[in-house]
This record gives C-alpha cells, structure tokens and sequence, in this order.
C-alpha cells in the first residue's frame, strides 16, 4: 500500500514538473520533457527542440533546461521538501540531464521557497528601460546567488568594458543576420498565432523601422515589421549589463549555468527589477573568445543581461503538460 507520504512526494515531484515549465528557453523552444517514475523526476533534453543554426552544439538548450531544473528545486522547496539532483547521471543517455529525488529536509538558507511565489512573474523582457541605476547591493546579492550555483556573475561597469561588449554584440548581430539559415530559423520561432503554444509572440517584440541604431543591439525578432512595443528597445551600453559564466565550458557547467541563470533571473523579479538576454556576442564563435579577452575573464560567458526596470511585457506561452511529462504508475 502506499504510504501518505509518498503520495505527497509524488504530489511535490508533478507539481515540480509543472512549475519547471515556466523556466526561460532560448526563443521559448522549451527543448524538455518530464518523466516522473519510481519516485523521481527526470529532466530530459528534447533534441527536435534544437535551434540547429543558432545552437549546433546544444549549449543554450542545455541552459534552458538547467534552468527548468532550477524551478523544480524552488518547486520542491515551496513543497516542503529538499531536492536531491543527480546531474548528468547516465553517459549512454545524454539526453537525460539530470534525476531529481526528493528529501524530508527543504534547503531553507538558499531561500528558495520564497522564490516560487515569482516564479510566474518572472518574464523575459525586451521593451525599453529606464534609466534608473540598479543598486550595488542588488548586484552584490546577485552575485552571490550565482557563485552559489557554482557560476560566477560579472557586472560590467568600467567603461572599456561597456565599449567592448556593445561592439562585440554589434559585430555578432551583424554576422548572424548575414546567414540566410538563421534569419529562416528566427521566423520559424517567431509566431502571431494566438493558438501557438512556443515560440517568441511578436507582441512581445519591439517594433523596428530600420531607424533605430541601439549601441547594444537586442535580437530582431521583428522580422515581418510586426512588433508592438513602440518605440524601440533603446538598448545602451550605460544599462546595467551582466556576464554569467561558469569555469568550464562542458555539457555538465552549461546545466549548471541555466541553474544560475533562472535562480538569478528569479531574484532579479522578486527584487522589482527586469532582465532580458543580449547573448550575441556569446553566440558566435569568435566574438565569444573576443569577449573573454576583453574583458578579462577567466570564465566561459555563457549569458550576458541587462538588468533594469520596464514596463510589463505579454507572458509567453506554455506548451501543454500531456506534451512534455510522462508518468509511469
């Protein structure tokens, strides 16, 4: 017979797996499944999910999912109960990232239960900011949360710096909208369909005329001329801008980066503040060694933000629970 307690693991692990879909993805493929068996909860890579211009070598879909795996945690905690991950458990499966176990004890000093009441209005946010300063506490906080999750936050703030990355994050639009194949695959995932449960909605773009010349260019999404919010990012390099990085540069320190990325992005929301990704410049090969340089870094950049306030973007959408978690009685 099974016990109460069980049933409220269980219980914890498929609210897990629902609360883990919230999680960011890179141009919202949402790229995981679920499976919940034998009291654990599986994370899984969904490889069809693949960006295959953008992402040939998986590393944004294995961040996307850490950062699923992240919320599972939150989840769990909010539950009442600890989450024992073992990452990268099978080296015949690699699309199976990580098996997440339940414990009779929460992580109380990671603070992550109060995580989970945010974790809704945590959004991905590509409208203006203002250009109000975010406090230096908030970023020492921030950094704090990333070396927790073995990940190391960079603020950028000399101004050789700010220079650096919005050059580099030019010269690496310029080379990715160059490629015929990734302006196809932005249009693929860009969608203004109401009943499109993935994909980047065009409500949630900036509008582009051609006109405006951000000196740190987000991802023109509005490839059709389609976007709404007027009048244009206004992305500068006086923002408050972040390097998230990891020490290693493998399939093991990407999970562990998409971890980071949503435990910080969470902390971001609960803090009144919003963040949107302009990852460019580590998206293209050479201008993400240039980066390292640059800057100085002896970790791998694996995402840069800009952190800020602004105003409420549309949610994205979620694609249904029956299509991405399998149960096994």
């Amino acid at each position: 017979m099974t016990s109460v307690l069980e049933l409220r693991r269980t219980a914890a692990l498929r609210r897990a797996a629902v609360r883990a879909t919230f999680a960011p993805s890179v141009h919202n493929t949402q790229p995981w499944r679920f499976v919940l068996r034998d009291g654990e909860l599986g994370v899984y890579a969904d490889r069809s999910r693949r960006l295959e211009v953008l992402d040939p070598t998986s590393r944004q879909l294995t961040i996307s999912c850490g950062s699923a795996l992240m919320n599972a945690r939150v989840s769990l905690a909010s539950s009442g109960f600890g989450a024992k991950v073992d990452r990268l458990p099978d080296s015949a499966h690699s699309d199976l990232l990580a098996r997440i176990t339940t414990t009779d004890q929460p992580d109380t000093s990671a603070g992550f239960a109060a995580l989970d009441s945010v974790l809704e209005l945590r959004q991905t946010n590509r409208r203006r900011f203002d250009d109000e300063q975010v406090p230096a506490e908030v970023l020492s906080a921030l950094e704090e949360t990333a070396a927790a999750e073995h990940s190391t936050l960079f603020v950028v703030s000399r101004e050789e710096h700010r220079v650096a990355v919005a050059r580099l994050t030019r010269t690496a639009d310029v080379l990715e909208n160059a490629d015929p194949a990734y302006r196809a695959e932005i249009r693929a995932w860009t969608t203004d369909d109401p009943g499109r449960r993935d994909g980047v909605r065009e409500l949630a773009v900036p509008y582009l005329d051609g006109l405006i010349q951000d000196e740190v260019p987000l991802r023109v999404f509005d490839i059709g001329g389609m976007g709404s919010p007027p009048p244009g990012p206004h992305s500068t390099r006086s923002q408050c801008l972040v390097v998230l990085g990891t020490e290693g540069d493998r399939p093991i320190d990407w999970l562990r980066a998409g971890e980071a990325l949503e435990r910080t992005l969470l902390e971001i929301t609960k803090r009144g503040f919003a963040a949107g990704p302009v990852t460019q410049a580590v998206e293209v090969p050479s201008t993400r060694i240039q980066l390292r340089a640059e800057l100085g870094l002896t970790m791998y950049p694996q995402m840069l933000l800009r952190i800020g306030r602004a105003p409420l973007s549309p949610a994205a959408r979620r694609r249904r629970l029956v299509d991405v978690l399998v149960e096994d009685a």
